[in-house]
């Protein structure tokens, strides 16, 4: 399993993406081209990104239209975008940059050490949130298990049914699940917010299940 994050870089040079390349091979992940804007709408539709570098001026669909279309997308709403300018570009790029999503920009020529620090922090945001969704999904299956466990307790069925838990050890699962919940409550991006308290709906509801069943432990 490949765990490097991919970064879209998208200039229709081949000199700045040769650049772009160069300066950030030895943050060793993923990086992938794009020639024009049409390009990379169609390598976010099979792929996930921690960032995009985005060229402003690009003949056709520009790095304006092309964030726009970015940020209308469910999936890639919000997908942190840098652009890329010129060093003598219009100042009202930068209201018009902010207007259609980008959260940075950075002109040309590139800094080697201020591209490579704003991209890595991204990267390590975007592991960051991968690893808090897969801790999740984690819990959510955890929780499913225990909801079955508490309805074989409350439907009490025969000692010898081997599918009968033992209260104590789901009490003790139950405790451990809360326990990660509350770990990645606190850390939970927003785009994550409503899940995780959905998740943390379904462990109080096994908590009052499990605590209806103690007096008959």
């Amino acid at each position: 399993m490949d765990d490097k994050a991919k970064i879209l870089l998208v200039d229709d040079r081949e000199e700045n993406l040769i650049a772009l390349e160069a300066i950030l091979s030895s943050l060793d992940q993923d990086l992938v081209r794009a020639r024009s804007g049409e390009e990379a709408l169609k390598a976010l539709l099979t792929d996930e990104y921690a960032v995009i570098l985005l060229d402003v001026v690009m003949p056709g669909m520009d790095g304006f239209e092309t964030a726009r279309d970015i940020k209308r997308r469910k999936k890639t709403r919000d997908l942190p975008i840098i652009f890329l300018t010129a060093v003598n570009s219009d100042p009202d790029y930068a209201f018009r940059g902010y207007a259609a999503g980008a959260v940075d920009f950075i002109s040309k020529p590139f800094d080697p050490w201020v591209l490579r620090a704003k991209v890595s922090v991204f990267v390590e945001l975007h592991n960051k949130n991968k690893q808090l969704r897969e801790q999740t999904a984690l819990l959510r299956e955890q929780a499913a298990l225990l909801r079955e466990q508490s309805t074989l307790l409350r439907d009490r069925p025969a000692d010898g049914d081997p599918r009968r838990p033992a209260p104590g050890a789901a009490a003790e699962r139950l405790a451990a699940v809360e326990e990660q919940a509350e770990i990645v409550g606190k850390r939970v991006p927003d785009s994550l917010r409503a899940e995780v308290e959905e998740l943390e709906r379904r462990i109080a509801d096994l908590r009052r299940a499990l605590d209806g069943e103690a007096p008959g432990a």
